[in-house]
């Protein structure tokens, strides 16, 4: 290689973690040495071998009393828009004059996915940041952001909140979930009943099934890997920006604050509640154009013919049936569809588990 460009690669590197390593100073003396009541914008730098660059920005909010730190992570899929507006308005709502506690904010986590309007991945390096955790120290720009959060912000958090909604592609029916992690009771029970009190009115619980050595890949569930309260609002659909997500969203993080005793709200929270369990997986048999016989939210029943595959002749080439009774929570809600996507998730009644 030429010493040239071997020399700029050098530098870049020192660059970008020198700039994450301010940055993460930055962030413990925001909470440790700040007065009380103010807060902070912080952009960490990443690059990458492949001469990628991103960058993460976060938001800061230190209340006027001591108590629990919340992390909001919105954006992780950059397509998934009503949560990204549901925290660019709770940004602009809360006061740190009102609040008790601290509050970690990062309101667009793939920035490059939202900016290239990309499904899934960061169009950049590939890499789906919800499959990526715990990350990679020097890996690419995404597996970096994975890094970084499970390093720096999991572990300044008391409780952990990913939010998502349906992709582009995705039909989804709005729920809170959590995990039930049989090793840790006590995060386990407070995240059933953050859940529980979020104003959603479905929520599904998770079983915790990996080992501590095992990758988490998805952002809260790294968080419970590593002894933390995680848990994780879905709300929107088909990449558009519905504003009753958006509602549910943010109205959800208000919730979880009043809970924690961190805010105060007079929100009112649903009468009653769907549980739900244990959801299983149905993939696609082949690639061709799918028809859907349902849509997120439906009741089905085992054995139930839901959807088909056809060619581009419009000859069938398979037939979906329903793998057990429950409630469709999310599905492919577009017409193409390969080989092993998940064309359905459908959760269990919680007379199931």
């Amino acid at each position: 290689m030429d010493k040239f460009i071997l020399r700029f690669l050098l530098l870049f590197f020192i660059i970008g973690f020198s700039s994450q390593a301010r940055a993460q100073n930055s962030i413990t003396n925001f909470f440790v040495k700040s007065k009380n009541g103010i807060r902070k914008n912080v952009v960490i730098e990443f690059s990458d071998d492949q001469g990628n660059t991103t960058h993460l920005p976060i938001v800061l909010i230190k209340g006027i009393e001591k108590g629990k730190t919340l992390t909001v992570l919105a954006g992780v899929h950059g397509y998934e828009y009503p949560p990204i507006m549901a925290v660019q308005q709770l940004i602009k709502e809360v006061e740190a004059y009102n609040l008790k506690g601290n509050l970690i904010i990062i309101p667009i986590s793939s920035s490059s996915a939202f900016y290239g309007r990309s499904i899934f991945k960061n169009p950049d390096d590939g890499v789906n940041l919800n499959n990526a955790f715990p990350g990679k120290e020097q890996g690419t720009v995404t597996e970096q952001i994975a890094y970084y959060i499970t390093k720096n912000i999991i572990p300044q958090s008391d409780v952990f909140l990913d939010i998502h909604g349906g992709d582009a592609s995705e039909d989804l029916m709005p729920f809170v979930c959590y995990y039930r992690h049989e090793d840790q009771p006590v995060a386990t029970a407070l995240a059933k009943e953050l859940s529980e009190t979020s104003g959603f009115t479905n929520v599904v619980s998770y079983p915790y099934t990996i080992k501590d050595t095992e990758p988490a890949k998805y952002a809260f569930k790294q968080a419970v890997q590593d002894g933390k309260v995680g848990l994780s609002f879905e709300a929107g659909k088909l990449g558009n920006v519905q504003e009753d997500a958006v509602a549910l969203n943010k109205n959800g993080i208000y919730h979880l604050l009043a809970q924690l005793g961190m805010y105060n709200t007079n929100l009112p929270l649903p009468k009653s509640l769907n549980q739900y369990v244990n959801p299983v997986y149905i993939k696609s048999p082949a690639k061709g154009i799918f028809y859907a016989n349902v849509k997120a939210g439906d009741t089905v029943y085992k054995g139930q013919e839901i959807g088909k595959i056809t060619n581009e002749f419009g000859e069938i080439l398979a037939t979906v049936q329903a793998s057990e009774n429950g409630t469709i929570l999310y599905m492919v809600g577009t017409p193409p569809v390969t080989k092993k996507d998940t064309l359905f998730c459908i959760a269990l009644p919680k007379d199931t588990d």
